[in-house]
């Protein structure tokens, strides 16, 4: 768990060192465009008896006005198991699809909020109820990085990541 600290604790400066600097500056015209993402998400899980969390994403991103915008998400997500788990317990794999809101306080640097559902794929697994609010900077055009957390509520139980979301995207509007 200390080198997640350190982690997270890396990624926070990193995000305040980039949100501090205007080498990486959008054009106002390309950074409030309609956009596409493929994005990575990398996490820990912060429930017994998973562990590592990993998948991947697809993203669109509209924005409504100059700072806010609507983003429509689905993907993939897999909780793994430690080792020293009972063997009852499976890996949690599950499609996630979620809307929700960027706010751009300041030029890159966001919130985002999302909610939706989350479609488990093994035999068994529940369909569970995901909310996931964020913090985040678009790097330059491209690049986006998020730190997050996300909870998955199922009936029965709940289990949680923090994660960091690391993401392309691609302007859709020229």
């Amino acid at each position: 768990m200390e080198i997640f600290t350190k982690l997270i604790a890396n990624a926070v400066a990193g995000l305040a060192l980039l949100a501090s600097t205007s080498t990486f500056a959008q054009s106002s015209d390309d950074s409030h465009a309609t956009r596409f993402g493929i994005g990575l998400n990398l996490g820990l899980a912060t429930s017994s008896p998973y562990e590592f969390v990993n998948g991947g994403d697809i993203r669109l991103q509209k924005y409504f006005t100059s700072n806010v915008s609507g983003i429509l998400s689905i993907g993939y997500t897999n909780f793994s198991v430690e080792g020293s788990a009972p063997a009852v317990v499976e890996p949690y794999d599950v499609v996630p699809v979620k809307v929700g809101v960027k706010v751009f306080p300041i030029e890159r640097l966001y919130f985002s909020g999302e909610v939706g559902a989350g479609l488990g794929l093994d035999d068994g697994s529940k369909t569970a109820f995901i909310y996931a609010p964020g913090i985040g900077i678009g790097v330059n055009n491209r690049l986006d990085l998020c730190f997050r957390y996300e909870g998955f509520a199922r009936i029965g139980d709940r289990i949680s990541q923090v994660s960091l979301r690391i993401a392309y995207g691609f302007n859709l509007s020229r």
